[in-house]
């Protein structure tokens, strides 16, 4: 999957302008955050912002830095999970998910080696992607990609479990984020 074929799907979910005084994203527009926008020196409102600045910013705010290029050609399930994961919890999460995930993965470093949960999508988590597919083939990548999922779900109920007025919008998250299918 390309990072184009990404963007397409993330943005059908997103969809346009929105200023819900619960969202803690603020305004957002594409699911572009206003601060992102900011970030990525956009200066207008965000009823003007463009599906084109959106996609830009999608790609230099949470596809390159998680390095989905890389991931894409393991497992174009996976950079499709982890994009849309970080794109609405920030790249963090979906890094650090993978680390913790592949190191209960490893059987006890039987397959590769540990490595640092650090939540930065270095070479080291690169690899032990790398090691975990040539271990557990096709098959253990659909169980990483639902143990993501599972991951974000969980980190979701945290959420609104931590925070109230998330619970606006914990039904639509569920509904349109998680699949196990």
């Amino acid at each position: 999957m390309s990072f184009e074929q990404a963007f397409e799907e993330v943005i059908l979910v997103e969809g346009g302008y929105s200023n819900n005084p619960k969202d803690s994203g603020g305004k957002t527009k594409f699911g572009v955050t206003e601060a992102v926008a900011r970030e990525c020196g956009y200066l207008g409102d965000m009823k003007d912002y463009t599906v084109h600045l959106a996609e830009a910013a999608y790609a230099q705010k949470f596809w390159h830095p998680l390095r989905l290029d890389e991931v894409d050609e393991v497992s174009p399930a996976l950079a499709m999970e982890m994009f849309e994961f970080g794109v609405n919890s920030g790249i963090y999460r979906p890094a650090i998910g993978l680390q913790h995930i592949l190191n209960v993965l490893n059987r006890e470093q039987r397959d590769y080696e540990d490595i640092i949960t650090d939540g930065v999508m270095g070479p080291g988590t690169i690899r032990a992607l790398k090691g975990f597919h040539k271990v557990r083939g096709a098959e253990g990548l659909k169980v990483l990609v639902k143990a993501m999922n599972c991951y974000q779900g969980q980190y979701l109920i945290s959420l609104a479990e931590k925070r109230p007025k998330d619970e606006e919008f914990i039904y639509g998250w569920l509904k349109n984020r998680i699949s196990l299918s």
